[in-house]
């Protein structure tokens, strides 16, 4: 079954991190991603940009759009993982896996009842905030 491992960090916390310390922490999930892509099969994983490029889409009828984050949370949605496990406790072993990577972010796991496979993404890199070193991150 298919399971998306959302990936939640306070956003400040993540942006305040060191050229360094970010890269620290992205070549440990590149770790744990490795194994993973390995022992079952991985799907998209990204990282998102920032919440304050964020929209979200709202209301009855003809809706609104509205700026900022998805919900009210102390930690923001700033990544995430697709893959196919064969249970849910195999699932739950490998957010463990990031978590040890990444201890100060919240893994949130969840069966994915719908996939439409498409085309491979390529891959990219994508600058998160405004950081003066011009730092650019990946997924995760």
């Amino acid at each position: 079954m298919l399971y998306a491992i959302l990936a939640y960090h306070v956003e400040t916390e993540v942006l305040s991190w060191t050229a360094q310390e970010d890269a620290a922490v992205m070549s440990d999930l590149n770790q744990v991603h490795q194994r993973l892509m390995q022992e079952t099969s991985v799907g998209p994983a990204a990282r998102l940009g920032p919440t304050n490029t964020a929209r979200t889409l709202r209301g009855p009828g003809a809706d609104f759009v509205v700026d900022g984050p998805f919900a009210e949370t102390k930690e923001q949605l700033l990544g995430f993982y697709i893959m196919d496990f064969a249970s849910e406790e195999a699932a739950v072993e490998a957010a463990r896996a990031l978590r040890r990577a990444n201890p100060s972010a919240v893994y949130e796991i969840r069966p994915v009842s719908l996939y439409l496979p498409g085309a491979p993404f390529p891959a990219t890199e994508a600058p998160i905030g405004d950081k003066a070193d011009g730092a650019e991150r990946d997924a995760g």
